[in-house]
């Protein structure tokens, strides 16, 4: 990855695809109300470069890599997948949902920075960046 240039940003991780949240057993359910860490199984560094998404330690073949075609919508929502008794009452626990073109990675959970203390992410800020990354 090191000739892919520096970063614009980069940040923690953990995620899900919506296949995998939506396989989840009501008893992970409860549980991942005390540690996200039991829907969101993945986790890494997301790496914004000029030309690519990295998500870092996606699966045992490698990071996903995802050009800017290969997005198709970044948002932040609730979902009947990831709900607000999930995530928090706040709305700063939203998810962001990658809907990409990748077949290992088509909907794609993501808590950014997740601070479980307080149920918050950077999840809108990388919305913002990754659609104003998307545009250029």
């Amino acid at each position: 990855m090191s000739d892919i240039g520096t970063p614009l940003a980069e940040a923690d991780y953990v995620c899900a695809t919506a296949q995998e949240l939506s396989e989840k057993r009501a008893a992970a359910k409860i549980a991942a109300g005390i540690d996200r860490r039991t829907l969101f199984q993945r986790r890494g560094r997301i790496i914004l470069h000029s030309d690519l998404l990295v998500l870092t330690g996606w699966s045992d073949n490698g990071d996903l890599i995802l050009a800017r075609t290969d997005i198709t919508a970044a948002e932040t929502r609730f979902t009947h997948l990831y709900g607000r008794f999930l995530g928090g009452l706040l709305n700063a626990g939203q998810p962001l949902i990658l809907n990409t073109t990748n077949a290992s990675g088509n909907e794609v959970y993501l808590l950014i920075n997740h601070r479980g203390s307080l149920e918050t992410t950077d999840d809108g800020a990388w919305k913002k960046r990754i659609e104003r990354w998307r545009s250029d």
